[in-house]
C-alpha cells in the first residue's frame, strides 16, 4: 500500500499566540516531530498542509497551499488528499501533537490495509481523534458535499463515511494548545 503523510499546519494557533507548527520542544519544532512519525511509518511524501510557507520549506518540508484556507481540518485533508497523487491512502495529523509516534501511525495503516470497505481509520482515546487519521481518496466526495454545505467538524463527516476506530496511546495524541500545554520534556 502507497501511503502518503500530511501534516495539518493552517490554524491560527490563537490559543497559543504563536504558530504551533513552528513551536520548538526540545529543540525540535512540532511540525518536524509529527513529520519524522509519518515518515518513520513509512509515509511516503510527507508534506505540510497550509501554513507559513517560507519558514516550513525552511525547515525542508515540502509545503502544500490548502486549496480551502479558512474552512478547517475538513479542507485541510480534501487537500492532503487532492494533491496526493497516485497514493492509495494518506495519513493525516495535525501538527500540535509532538509526541505522535510510527508505531501509532503503522497500527492505523495496518487497520486499514485489513479493512477494504473502510474509507478512514481514526485514532481513537477515551473518544475518536479525527486530527489523526488514515484516509482513502474515496473520501473526497464527502469531504467536498461537507465543504460545500459549510460542515467544518471532521466529526460530522466521519459520520456519513465507513470507518473504523483505533484504540491508541493517549499520550501520542496529546496536543498542545496554549503555553500551559507545552511539555518539558519528551
Amino acid at each position: 500500500m502507497n501511503v502518503a503523510g500530511a501534516v495539518l499546519c493552517g490554524g491560527r494557533s490563537s490559543r497559543m499566540g504563536s504558530d504551533k507548527a513552528l513551536l520548538q520542544i526540545g529543540g525540535v519544532p512540532m511540525v518536524l516531530r509529527v513529520a519524522a512519525a509519518l515518515t518513520d511509518a513509512g509515509c511516503h511524501p510527507v508534506s505540510a498542509i497550509g501554513g507559513d510557507r517560507p519558514e516550513l520549506e525552511l525547515l525542508g518540508l515540502p509545503v502544500i497551499d490548502d486549496e480551502w484556507p479558512g474552512e478547517g481540518p475538513v479542507g485541510g485533508v480534501l487537500t492532503a488528499l487532492s494533491s496526493a497523487g497516485a497514493a492509495d491512502a494518506v495519513v493525516v495529523a495535525a501538527c500540535d501533537m509532538p509526541r505522535l509516534s510510527a508505531p501509532t501511525v503503522r497500527l492505523l495503516i495496518e487497520c486499514l490495509e485489513r479493512s477494504p470497505s473502510a474509507a478512514a481509520v481514526v485514532a481513537s482515546t477515551d473518544r475518536v481523534q479525527p486530527l489523526c487519521a488514515v484516509w482513502r481518496p474515496s473520501a473526497c466526495s464527502t469531504l467536498l458535499s461537507a465543504l460545500e454545505r459549510g460542515e467544518r467538524r471532521l466529526h460530522a463527516v466521519l459520520a456519513e463515511l465507513v470507518t473504523v476506530a483505533v484504540v491508541v496511546n493517549l499520550q501520542d495524541l496529546t496536543n498542545v494548545n496554549t503555553p500551559d500545554d507545552l511539555p518539558t520534556r519528551l
